[in-house]
């Protein structure tokens, strides 16, 4: 039986800061970096063979050269992607060994937003892949079956798996603090406060 595939990958984007980074041709910030690693166990228990990511990242390239490989600011338990909640849009995608690479826009939506004043902040967040599909139990390994589907990657706060966040300006791992959460909470009022005619702080 079919259902919602959830997979957080760590995403070391280049580059240190979006202000210094590439820009797209309409002058948003992008980010480059993995996306998803294929014939490995993942913290989920799941496995990927590489040949069936290769003809889902086939299918789902189409989608990128049509310009509507979108993705949402967290995970919404849905097979659908939300326009109100999109963030992002996948320029390029490509493999890397066994990984799959992206180049990732950030859109001037609420949401897309709310991401550039989080990463710019160096407030650290994850990716995840967002797909439909079904596991078979192997010795252990949860190996996803022939009819996955690939949806979307969408950024997330907290990853499923311990460690899986991006970070543009260190390397190294670094895990939310109370003062992390206190200042996301800020930069989404200062957003919200920007956008509507009534504001309240409290």
């Amino acid at each position: 039986m079919k259902k919602i595939l959830i997979e957080t990958q760590s995403f070391k984007p280049k580059g240190l800061m979006l202000t210094e980074g590439k820009m797209s041709d309409r002058g948003n910030p992008m980010v480059e970096g993995i996306l998803a690693t294929a014939e490995v166990k993942n913290g989920n228990g799941r496995y990927y063979s590489k040949d069936l990511w290769q003809r889902e990242i086939d299918k789902y390239m189409e989608s990128v050269k049509e310009n509507r490989a979108m993705g949402e600011l967290d995970h919404p338990e849905s097979s659908i992607i939300n326009l109100k909640n999109v963030s992002h849009n996948i320029k390029d995608m490509w493999w890397d060994g066994d990984s799959v690479m992206g180049k990732i826009e950030i859109l001037p939506t609420p949401s897309g937003n709310i991401l550039k004043a989080l990463i710019e902040n160096g407030i650290t967040v994850g990716v995840s892949s967002r797909g439909m599909g079904s596991l078979e139990d192997r010795d252990g390994v949860l190996e996803v079956q022939d009819d996955f589907e690939l949806l979307c990657w969408d950024f997330v706060s907290t990853p499923s798996n311990p460690g899986s966040y991006m970070h543009t300006i260190k390397e190294g791992l670094q895990h939310p603090t109370k003062n992390s959460y206190e200042k996301i909470n800020n930069i989404i009022r200062e957003i919200i406060c920007a956008n509507t005619d009534t504001c309240y702080l409290d």
